[in-house]
């Protein structure tokens, strides 16, 4: 199975020249590590840059420039800083062409449940609502499972939703599916994992049509 790096290097592949692409808090941010050298990406961040570049090397961290999660980034040749009225604007005018969400869970119809555990503090809802409600091309990022190896791919979300049926495709450590009518249709499976044992970790829909190739990452 795939690590956060191996999740954020296969939606690397999912990247098309010229988006602008935001990146939320998580293994999402890892993404801007991994762009192909001959794409032409810009990151944004919700809190405020457009032109955010991969994190920097230990030692020349620059605490003033951070993303959404509060970690420290680098910025792009041309990069713009700008408040977060702005930042919302853009995300809003459906001025970006892909979002990459972290989740807790995803249920087999697109909903995502990823701002909120009820009885745990949290800090607020964030901009997750705004980009879920403004998005028409969302990719998941995420664990296949719980650190107890319960599935967080559901046939009903558990927990409180952040957007319903708004999710297109998910990557997990495990597997690649795209979210359709019928279920999750499995695209990919990590290498040396069975479709069996994707199976036995998904408690949602889950389509295999025929062969499924292992992911290149």
């Amino acid at each position: 199975m795939l690590d956060k790096a191996g999740i954020a290097k296969r939606i690397a592949q999912e990247l098309q020249d010229g988006w602008y692409v935001n990146l939320g808090i998580g293994i999402p941010t890892l993404i801007a590590n991994y762009v192909p050298e001959d794409l032409n990406v810009v990151f944004q961040s919700e809190n405020g840059i457009l032109g955010m570049g991969p994190f920097p090397i230990e030692g020349e961290e620059d605490a003033d420039l951070i993303n959404a999660g509060k970690q420290t980034i680098t910025a792009m040749p041309g990069a713009a800083i700008f408040d977060s009225a702005m930042s919302f604007a853009m995300i809003r005018g459906q001025h970006i062409q892909l979002t990459v969400l972290g989740a807790m869970e995803v249920s087999d119809s697109g909903d995502i449940a990823n701002w909120k555990i009820p009885g745990k503090m949290v800090k607020g809802m964030g901009g997750a609502m705004d980009l879920v409600a403004s998005s028409d091309n969302i990719i998941v990022a995420m664990m296949h499972t719980s650190r107890s190896g319960k599935s967080k791919l559901l046939r009903q979300c558990s927990l409180p939703l952040t957007g319903v049926k708004c999710v297109k495709k998910v990557v997990t450590n495990l597997a690649v599916m795209d979210v359709t009518p019928d279920g999750f249709l499995l695209l990919e499976r990590a290498p040396g994992v069975t479709v069996d044992e994707i199976r036995a970790a998904t408690d949602a829909r889950l389509i295999v049509n025929g062969d499924v190739p292992e992911m290149k990452v």
